[in-house]
């Protein structure tokens, strides 16, 4: 397609991507305002091996899975409720925390989410703490050389909104909009790759040049009935 065809095609076709665009960010904006507020907090556990060493390091990265799968269970769920006095279902609690290992920080990420900030921040941060001294009785009893440190990397934790991002996803709609747009525009303009519109495009797709074209004549509809002129009623004029 040469330049002057794809200016054709976006005079044609320019409005449809803006229309996608604008409908795809009111509707994003929209969806995103009548979200519900919702927080999230985060903590992390710290899990040091007690010496340099290699396999005591590799073993505290392989139980870091493990100890991912121990805090979410039912009973450390309803521990956590009744430590920081919470008004929450084990069941519910566990539907909105998220913990994840990192093996190359030696460390466990606890997420929890809520309409409450503080009160995510508390499910967090309780969860951790309890773990804390679930692990240091446990290691208590072991050999000094053989025990992994666990404790909560730091007691100072916050939260952030995640929802209702209005701005954001309106952003993220505009984009797909738009992205949405430009496809239907190919779409067509694929479907219409066939059609001679113009003497340049009959010219490449024939081999012959065109010697003549047919110009378009406008027609003017006239009314089938002429107008009928007025007729004067009276007396004759006297000779």
């Amino acid at each position: 397609m040469t330049i002057q065809e794809y200016i054709r095609l976006i005079r044609r076709w320019g409005w449809l991507v803006v229309a996608t665009t604008l409908l795809a960010a009111v509707a994003a904006y929209s969806v995103s305002y009548l979200q519900s507020d919702l927080y999230r907090a985060t903590a992390y556990i710290s899990t040091v091996p007690a010496r340099p060493d290699w396999g005591l390091g590799n073993t505290a990265k392989d139980l870091l899975r493990n100890f991912a799968l121990n805090l979410r269970t039912y009973e450390n769920a309803q521990a956590a409720i009744a430590t920081a006095k919470l008004d929450q279902d084990p069941n519910d609690f566990l539907a909105n925390v998220a913990v994840a290992p990192e093996a190359d920080n030696f460390a466990i990420k606890i997420e929890a989410r809520n309409g409450d900030g503080e009160v995510a921040k508390q499910m967090a941060l309780t969860l951790a703490q309890l773990f804390e001294q679930e692990r240091t009785a446990y290691y208590a009893q072991q050999d000094k050389d053989n025990r992994i440190e666990v404790k909560v990397r730091s007691a100072n934790i916050t939260y952030e909104q995640i929802q209702p991002k209005p701005t954001i996803n309106a952003i993220a709609g505009a984009v797909l909009g738009l992205l949405l747009g430009i496809g239907l525009v190919l779409a067509l303009a694929w479907m219409e790759a066939d059609l001679l519109r113009t003497p340049a495009a009959a010219e490449r797709a024939l081999g012959i040049p065109v010697l003549a074209t047919i110009p378009l004549i406008g027609h003017r509809r006239e009314s089938a009935t002429p107008t009928a002129q007025p007729t004067r009623l009276g007396a004759p004029k006297a000779a």
